[in-house]
């Protein structure tokens, strides 16, 4: 029997497509915040703390980035909840692990924010009498942010795409709805020929958009 290509069936499901995009999109948002806030403060331990803090940071990030992201989303799923004896649902186990994975390396890109900061602008700082922790939120934060971005938004558009890997735990996302008209309605080539297009065109436009935010704040030379 021979393949006829009909994309009807994409047309009538297409809003498993919207839908898994947008859920795509919400997961992508809320776990580089909370990857941020975790990769800020591990950068700041590594760059201030003691040596045995800059030596767990190390040890994290290392064994976080060497790890397949598959392995990690299984590893918390499954082996975390067996182990301590609690539960959680299917969304807050992949941000949970989306979150630590992005941590990993935003910390290498806060890190470099943070050491990029001229020496001159500290000496300046301490010398107006601001404290340490004004110096950090008005003098090295603001600077840092604006080196860090440019990674930032990759990072992020990689992130975005690394959310197709939620369709194995049953996630209603992207991925999920191209798997489940390929599974139900036998039509492979048109859901996963419509889900390309739809992760390319995305991923261009937030690439697009935060490269307009990188020129909003661009280090002035």
């Amino acid at each position: 029997m021979s393949y006829h290509i009909n994309y009807n069936f994409v047309w009538l499901y297409f809003d498993k497509f919207y839908l898994g995009l947008l859920l795509a999109l919400e997961l992508a948002a809320v776990s580089i915040l909370i990857g941020a806030a975790i990769g800020f403060a591990l950068a700041l331990a590594h760059v201030d703390g003691p040596r045995w803090s800059r030596r767990l940071v190390t040890g994290y990030v290392e064994f976080i980035r060497n790890q397949p992201l598959l392995l990690l989303v299984y590893l918390v799923f499954y082996g975390v909840p067996s182990v301590g004896g609690f539960k959680y649902n299917n969304v807050t186990s992949f941000i949970i692990t989306l979150s630590v994975y992005s941590g990993a390396y935003l910390v290498e890109i806060f890190r470099a924010g943070l050491e990029a900061v001229p020496r001159g602008q500290l000496d300046a700082g301490k010398a107006i009498g601001l404290t340490p922790g004004q110096r950090l939120l008005y003098v090295r934060m603001p600077t840092m942010f604006r080196v860090s971005l440019p990674a930032l938004s990759n990072q992020f558009v990689s992130l975005f795409k690394d959310t197709s890997i939620a369709s194995v735990l049953a996630m209603p996302e992207l991925t999920y709805a191209a798997k489940w008209l390929s599974t139900n309605k036998f039509r492979t080539i048109e859901a996963y020929s419509v889900a390309g297009p739809m992760y390319l065109v995305t991923g261009y436009a937030i690439f697009a958009a935060l490269r307009l935010l990188e020129r909003r704040f661009a280090v002035r030379r």
